[in-house]
């Protein structure tokens, strides 16, 4: 295999275990492509003796390497897998933040892990992405998102009304801080913080979660995948954001509609035939934890 190496160039936590790995990498005559950006944070710290063409932007490390080497958090690996596209490449996620729930090899298991990867030992989670079509006075832009999208207020104190249909029909209107949209994968993120369901991550569903609604009989609902959800905002003019996986793509002013569906291009995971969905929400969320 060939490994393409990116990380999160702001974590001083990122520099040794990545040159560990270069030299261990050299030492076992496995291939390896850097993200430029790294190449050259360890140029800069005299960390790694590299050739330039070694030194390559993410999205060409899609069509160089076999597995993609996020060092980070899951926000590293939320930008990674943007910054690869629609490519397939799978991405391995190796924490070096704090929580690390979908960047969940720990750096002292790395090279037991490409041990692992280069025996075959591992399989692929093909993870669904959220594809979002923003139609604002400014023009329509498409967007998509691999754990959620966020429709809210723009510096505004007060609440925003939403109106949303699902496949044409009215569901609701909500009255709140904001509405989340998100995938499986996306609810164990913001959705969960807001009181949004657990679900685990081969199910095929779109969570609709609100962000502190003024309806106290307003709750989370899960909808098939299969489903299209239309979300205009029906409020006195003022500013909106849209958030792709915490990066806000817009704001704009009224009229705002946005219409949500499954992507046709999927994100994909290398998980190790030990992890378990289960496991990791217990260990990482402290599910089920007892102070007994």
């Amino acid at each position: 295999m060939t490994y393409g190496i990116t990380g999160n160039t702001t974590k001083d936590k990122l520099w040794g275990p990545v040159s560990t790995l270069l030299a261990w990498l050299r030492q076992e005559g496995l291939p390896f492509c850097l993200d430029a950006a790294v190449a050259r944070g360890l140029r800069e710290r005299g960390l790694a003796d590299l050739a330039p063409c070694d030194a390559h932007h993410v999205s060409e490390l899609a069509r160089r390497a076999d597995v993609i080497l996020s060092f980070g958090g899951d926000g590293t690996l939320l930008h990674t897998a943007h910054a690869l596209g629609t490519a397939p490449t799978p991405i391995l996620g190796v924490n070096i933040g704090r929580l690390g729930f979908l960047a969940d090899i720990e750096v002292g298991q790395l090279t037991d892990t490409i041990r692992l990867l280069e025996a075959g030992a591992y399989r692929i989670e093909r993870r669904m992405v959220l594809e979002a079509r923003l139609e604002a006075p400014s023009g329509t832009r498409t967007t998509w998102a691999l754990n959620e999208f966020v429709l809210g207020g723009s510096g505004t104190a007060g609440l925003i009304t939403i109106d949303v249909r699902v496949d044409g029909t009215p569901l609701n209107t909500y009255w709140a801080d904001g509405l989340i949209m998100a995938t499986p994968t996306g609810s164990t993120a913001y959705s969960l913080s807001a009181g949004g369901p657990i679900v685990v991550p081969g199910a095929g569903v779109i969570i609709l979660t609100p962000i502190a609604p003024h309806t106290l009989t307003v709750r989370p609902i899960v909808l098939p995948d299969h489903c299209v959800v239309e979300a205009t905002i029906a409020s006195p003019p003022h500013r909106y954001v849209l958030a792709a996986d915490g990066v806000t793509h817009v704001a704009e002013q009224d009229p705002l509609r946005l219409t949500v569906r499954r992507a046709d291009h999927t994100v994909n995971l290398v998980k190790l035939p030990e992890q378990d969905f289960f496991q990791t929400l217990r260990s990482k969320l402290m599910w089920g934890a007892t102070n007994t």
